[in-house]
């Protein structure tokens, strides 16, 4: 069963990106907690297995090297991931060879870290999905996203249920109420702010929840 259900319109622009027959890479991107990992998989679930979900959260820094650069406690800024890396996948996913495995990181959150090779891309998949906060930043190797993607979109959602949703999040992996409430308004709502200005770039807004 479907998380939310999806609108017609959304499956229709999705479909109409499988209609050609060949790969393509569909873009979501969002500020933190707005739904875009809920949104990819609900879409995965409905398109089966002409789809695959890749997130950029895969490409997040280990905490160790976090912690060399002194930066774990901006986790989740746009220097804290490598973000050529996840270009350069994305540009390997769109020039995959017939009979060729590419295989891409996932984060897991009950760990905090990515794990390698974990998400198999198949030459035969048409529609990929990538989701992930700075698919439309335009700096550094992040401006290089757009490049390859063949369609982008924008979740955008009220602001209050966004951040709700974050506390919630935060709590159930680990982090106290008031730690959580101090991580959202030093840490994510600044990145939100700096997502927000970049959804001008995208080939779509996607309004309300």
């Amino acid at each position: 069963m479907l998380t939310h259900p999806l609108s017609p319109d959304l499956l229709e622009r999705a479909q109409a990106l499988l209609a050609s027959g060949q790969r393509k890479i569909l873009g979501i991107a969002a500020s933190p907690g707005a739904g875009k990992s809920t949104l990819a998989a609900n879409l995965l679930q409905c398109l089966g297995a002409q789809a695959q979900v890749v997130p950029m959260d895969g490409f997040h820094l280990a905490n160790s090297e976090l912690q060399r650069l002194g930066r774990q406690g901006r986790k989740g800024a746009p220097d804290t991931f490598d973000a050529a890396g996840y270009v350069n996948l994305l540009r390997r996913i769109k020039q995959q060879q017939p009979g060729e495995t590419i295989y891409a990181p996932e984060y897991l959150r009950e760990f905090e870290e990515g794990i390698a090779g974990a998400i198999a891309i198949e030459a035969e998949t048409r529609l990929v999905i990538t989701e992930g906060n700075y698919l439309l930043l335009d700096e550094g190797a992040w401006s290089e996203v757009r490049t390859v993607l063949d369609e982008s979109w924008f979740l955008d959602i009220d602001s209050t249920l966004r951040q709700q949703r974050l506390l919630e999040r935060h709590m159930r992996f680990g982090r106290s109420r008031e730690d959580a409430l101090e991580w959202i308004t030093v840490t994510d709502e600044p990145n939100a702010q700096r997502i927000e200005k970049s959804r001008h770039r995208a080939n779509w807004v996607i309004q309300g929840d």
